[in-house]
């Protein structure tokens, strides 16, 4: 059974952490709070363990630091131009979290949520909350379950949600990696591939302009293993949504992501059940405080959140974000950490 200890309270209720332990190593620690991935521990090519993801030392910083990290989130990640969209004719106002945007589910979002154990073993969790009607604004009773599974030296993240009225649903990981270990330094030197033949423009509000325009020449051209940041599109690195390329397998998971350090030949690849992926490089990060003692500064991890489109609710030519009821919001991400030898 998966070790579980209580890492203290919010507002009266015990926030816990669940331990999961794989192969050659390989463990992960999960926090209630916001059903948040808060640990990774990967081995490189000579077997030296890391944990690759950043997040905090204390419950308090988690709750107050900003960022997401490590979350799931939702209802709807990512932005919504103007908190406003039209769902079956009905004009719908959700919360403005980030200037007059939305921002993946508004500022009591999924991440925000204390999230109870539905179930558990050696390898996997499940945990499960709901979103009640209006909440932040979206229409619908929802309830979601994410589980986290090892499979030997990988892992599976599975979000599901349903609904008892029409609604939309993008709920994303929002896990940062820094392969060579977080608090070692930035990531714009470690490598990356993404099957994207095409990315989605933005506005100086960071909202899709509605063209869908080709990586040919372009910053966002990854479709080799490159430095992340041997070419970005300004001075704040990447926050942008690739549209996927790759066909999707008969396990229903398109093949989407390599990355690697190469100094210590970590990685990992991934398959998404999703058609996009936000890459974005912590622009945001100065001097925050992070785990075992370290600081973050810009660029300390990237996140690569697979997802429906950004604002799709606002593009009907964009994958649909919608969920009605009597059916499944399925999202799956299947990571594969078998470090690249010498």
């Amino acid at each position: 059974m998966a070790d579980l200890t209580i890492i203290g309270q919010i507002d009266g209720r015990d926030v816990e952490a669940v331990t999961l332990s794989g192969a050659g190593g390989l463990r992960v620690m999960l926090l209630t709070y916001g059903a948040r991935l808060a640990e990774l521990w990967v081995p490189d090519r000579d077997g030296t363990l890391a944990d690759i993801v950043l997040g905090h030392d204390t419950l308090q910083h988690w709750r107050t630091q900003g960022g997401y990290l490590g979350a799931t989130c939702g209802r709807y990640s990512n932005r919504i131009a103007g908190g406003r969209f039209a769902l079956d004719g009905r004009q719908v106002q959700v919360d403005q979290n980030e200037g007059s945007q939305h921002l993946h589910g508004g500022r009591e979002g999924f991440d925000r949520k204390i999230w109870s154990i539905d179930s558990r073993s050696a390898q996997h969790v499940t945990f499960a909350a709901a979103s009640p009607d209006g909440e932040m604004g979206y229409p619908g009773a929802v309830t979601m379950r994410t589980t986290y599974r090892i499979d030997g030296a990988g892992l599976m993240i599975e979000m599901t949600a349903a609904t008892d009225a029409t609604t939309v649903v993008n709920m994303v990981n929002h896990a940062y990696f820094n392969l060579a270990g977080q608090g070692s330094g930035d990531v714009m030197g470690q490598l990356l591939s993404v099957d994207a033949g095409f990315y989605l423009p933005v506005d100086d509000r960071l909202i899709p302009t509605g063209e869908v325009r080709s990586v040919a020449g372009t910053a966002f051209e990854f479709r080799s293993l490159r430095p992340i940041g041997a070419l970005v599109p300004g001075a704040d690195g990447f926050d942008h949504n690739l549209c996927l390329s790759s066909p999707v397998a008969a396990d229903g998971l398109r093949p989407c992501l390599r990355a690697v350090d190469p100094v210590s030949g970590r990685g990992f690849t991934l398959a998404t059940t999703e058609p996009g992926v936000q890459l974005y490089t912590g622009a945001h990060f100065a001097d925050t405080p992070g785990k075992a003692g370290q600081r973050y500064a810009r660029f300390a991890g990237f996140a690569a959140e697979t997802q429906r489109f950004p604002d799709s609710p606002n593009n009907p030519q964009f994958p649909s974000a919608r969920l009605a009821p009597g059916e499944t919001y399925r999202h799956v991400m299947r990571f594969d950490f078998t470090p690249v030898p010498r």
